[in-house]
């Protein structure tokens, strides 16, 4: 045994190479032999993998039949949860616009009096 760990919940892997098909984690019962879970994966890759002849997998979490998998020893790193990602995202480009600004509620009141002066219809005359 090595001190391998799964890369969903860092628990220890109690398991010897080569891993089972059908083998899961005790911590959170996900495939342990998954893309995911294979010293191969690396979302920055064509088909997040860095070994050029494998075969495209469609679910990187579930189990597969590559015959290039090889268990990681990277330790466990908690994945960013990409709902958060973007939530910070979001909250930087909110921030780009309103740095310096006079505020949301000025600019439109003066944008809309811009606008009924561009349309207002004009005085008549009087002919007298």
């Amino acid at each position: 045994m090595s001190g391998l760990q799964c890369q969903h919940c860092g628990a220890p892997m109690r398991v010897d190479e080569p891993i089972g098909r059908e083998a899961t984690c005790e911590g959170c019962g996900r495939d342990l032999r998954a893309c995911r879970q294979c010293r191969h994966y690396d979302t920055r890759y064509n088909n997040a993998c860095r070994e050029t002849m494998a075969d495209p997998v469609q679910d990187k979490e579930r189990r597969n039949f590559c015959e290039y998998f090889s268990f990681t020893r990277a330790p466990f790193t908690a994945a960013t949860k990409t709902s958060d990602r973007a939530q910070q995202a979001r909250d930087k480009l909110e921030g780009l616009f309103k740095a310096g600004s006079a505020g949301p509620q000025s600019r439109e009141s003066d944008a809309r009096k811009r606008l009924d002066a561009l349309f207002e219809k004009p005085a008549p005359e009087d002919d007298e």
